[in-house]
C-alpha cells in the first residue's frame, strides 16, 4: 500500500445515498454507500463495469468504518477501475448498420440491415447473420427491433435453462416465477417473495454464463445475503463459478452496449 494514503471524505445526501471519497495512488476514488438489508454485518464492495463503485454496509456502521473497509480493499478497487476503464475506451457506440457484430449465446453474428418498404419489419437469425428488415433505415428502429428480438429469445432460453438448473437446485421446492427486465448494472436479481428477474442482455452470453446467473439467484432462495453459506452453496452446484463470473464481467461492457 503506498505511503501518504489519506482519506478525504466528501459526504452528500442524494436520495438517502451517501457519496464518500478517498485517495489512493494519487487518485481520488469515490463510491456510493448503500444500506445492506436484513441482519448482514459485513461490508459488500462492488466495482461495476461502467466504473461506478458501490459499497453496501449496515446502517449501524459509521462512515469512518465503511471507509476503513474500502481502504482494506483499495488496491483491488483501483485495479478493477483501471481494468474496466481500459475496456470502456475500446467500446464503440452502436450505429446499427450492416457489418456490425452483435452477440447471441456467446457467438458473434454480423448484422445485415435490409430496407424494404413493402414488408413487415422483422429480425431473423440466418446463416451466421442477424438479419433485420425495416421499411426505412433508422438506427432507432433497428435498435428497438433488436431489443424486442433479444427479449423474446431471452424468455425462451432462460425458461429452458431455469428448468435445467432446477435439477441441481434441490433446495427449491417449486419453480419460481421468472421475469425479463432490462437492467443497466445487474444480470439478475431475486425478490424476497422468490421471483427471479433476469436481464435480456444476458442471452448474448454463453450458456454457462447464463447458468451461473440463474444458479446465483436460485442460491438466494436459500440464502438472501452473500454469506459464507451462500458461497458454499454456489461452490457445490457450480465449482467453477468464479471463473465463469470473471469471464461474464469481462464481457459486460460489450454485451450491455
Amino acid at each position: 500500500m503506498p505511503q501518504g494514503f489519506e482519506v478525504n471524505v466528501a459526504i452528500k445526501s442524494v436520495l438517502n445515498k451517501a457519496s464518500l471519497c478517498f485517495s489512493y495512488a494519487d487518485e481520488q476514488i469515490c463510491f456510493e454507500r448503500l444500506p445492506r438489508s436484513g441482519n448482514a454485518s459485513k461490508v459488500l464492495i462492488k466495482v461495476l463495469p461502467d466504473c461506478r463503485v458501490q459499497i453496501s454496509a449496515p446502517e449501524t456502521a459509521s462512515d469512518e468504518e465503511v471507509i476503513a473497509a474500502a481502504k482494506q480493499r483499495a488496491r483491488w478497487i483501483y485495479q478493477q477501475l483501471r481494468e474496466f476503464g481500459s475496456r470502456l475506451e475500446h467500446v464503440r457506440p452502436r450505429q446499427y448498420i450492416s457489418g456490425e457484430s452483435h452477440y447471441y449465446l456467446g457467438k458473434q453474428y454480423v448484422l445485415k440491415v435490409i430496407e424494404n418498404p413493402d414488408v413487415k419489419p422483422s429480425v431473423k437469425l440466418l446463416r451466421g447473420k442477424i438479419e433485420v428488415t425495416v421499411r426505412e433505415k433508422s438506427a432507432e428502429k433497428i435498435s428497438a427491433l433488436l431489443a424486442d428480438w433479444y427479449k423474446v429469445r431471452a424468455k425462451e432460453v432462460f425458461a429452458r435453462r431455469l428448468d435445467a438448473m432446477l435439477e441441481q437446485a434441490l433446495w427449491v421446492g417449486e419453480k419460481p416465477p421468472l421475469r425479463i427486465l432490462t437492467m443497466q448494472t445487474q444480470w439478475g436479481s431475486c425478490s424476497p417473495a422468490g421471483r427471479l428477474t433476469l436481464n435480456p442482455h444476458l442471452v448474448k452470453a454463453t450458456r454457462d454464463c447464463i447458468d451461473y446467473v440463474i444458479l446465483h439467484e436460485l442460491c438466494h432462495l436459500a440464502e438472501h445475503n452473500h454469506s459464507e453459506r451462500f458461497y458454499r452453496l454456489m461452490g457445490q452446484v457450480m465449482p467453477q463459478w468464479e471463473k465463469v463470473k470473471r469471464r461474464l464481467d469481462g464481457m459486460a461492457n460489450i454485451l450491455l452496449s
